[in-house]
């Protein structure tokens, strides 16, 4: 896989992933953490990194990594507390890169995604994330409602958004164990999906929009459970 982006190289580097080889513009080799890479880097021109990654948003820089580690929906259910984002077939790379940096920041248990009718942990979402994927849990898994179902025999109590619901996110009442769950960018979440919620909470809205991206609801929403009741993972190595 080729990251591209300043961000996106440097958290690669910082993470998990094996980076095995960067290219850079001469400018960008200024960066202190860049240089340090040493026997890494090979020296690029503008146009020759933008044809090696495929997008002209390379901020002089792109790197070729190992694929991306998906983990076990187990392995996050099994962190006990906390709080998880799942996403019912949330299909932009710029809305999922969003949505995980928000997560990563808030300290949010992890990410759960659709392995099928879903955008995927790509370059693109990298960029997107400004690098927070390479520090975050993201999971894939068949079924959303099913998920939700292992999650809640699991001790966890699951949240959807759903612009209708008549209870307004800042009123409910969170556990320390919760799964917030965001549907898609046009129809939200999906029937069944959300009649595996515990409990679906709105956001009031009190302009003369009608609804907030989802990128945007995620914002509010992760903090606002973390902010009331839902308790997020200590930093991870920082």
């Amino acid at each position: 896989m080729i990251v591209y982006g300043r961000h996106p190289v440097h958290e690669a580097l910082r993470g998990p992933r094996t980076v095995r080889r960067i290219w850079a513009t001469k400018n960008t080799l200024r960066e202190p953490w860049l240089r340090q890479q040493g026997r890494l880097v090979a020296v690029l021109a503008s146009p020759e990194i933008e044809q090696r990654c495929g997008s002209a948003e390379h901020q002089g820089v792109c790197a070729e990594v190992s694929e991306f580690h998906y983990v076990s929906e187990t392995e996050l259910l099994g962190a006990g507390s906390g709080l998880i984002v799942a996403l019912d077939q949330v299909q932009d790379p710029q809305n999922l890169g969003a949505i995980c940096r928000t997560a990563e920041c808030a300290g949010a248990v992890g990410v759960v995604i659709l392995e099928r009718r879903s955008a995927q942990v790509t370059p693109a979402v990298c960029k997107a994330s400004a690098g927070a994927v390479e520090h975050l849990p993201v999971s894939r898994v068949r079924n959303l409602a099913d998920f939700l179902g292992a999650a809640r025999a699991s001790g966890w109590w699951c949240y959807g958004a759903a612009g209708q619901a008549a209870l307004s996110y800042d009123q409910a009442e969170y556990p320390p164990a919760a799964v917030l769950v965001l549907g898609s960018e046009e129809r939200g979440l999906r029937p069944r999906v959300a009649g595996a919620c515990d409990e679906l909470v709105s956001i009031p809205l009190r302009g003369r929009v009608g609804s907030l991206s989802v990128g945007a609801a995620a914002a509010v929403l992760i903090y606002g459970l973390t902010a009331h009741g839902t308790s997020v993972n200590l930093p991870r190595g920082r």
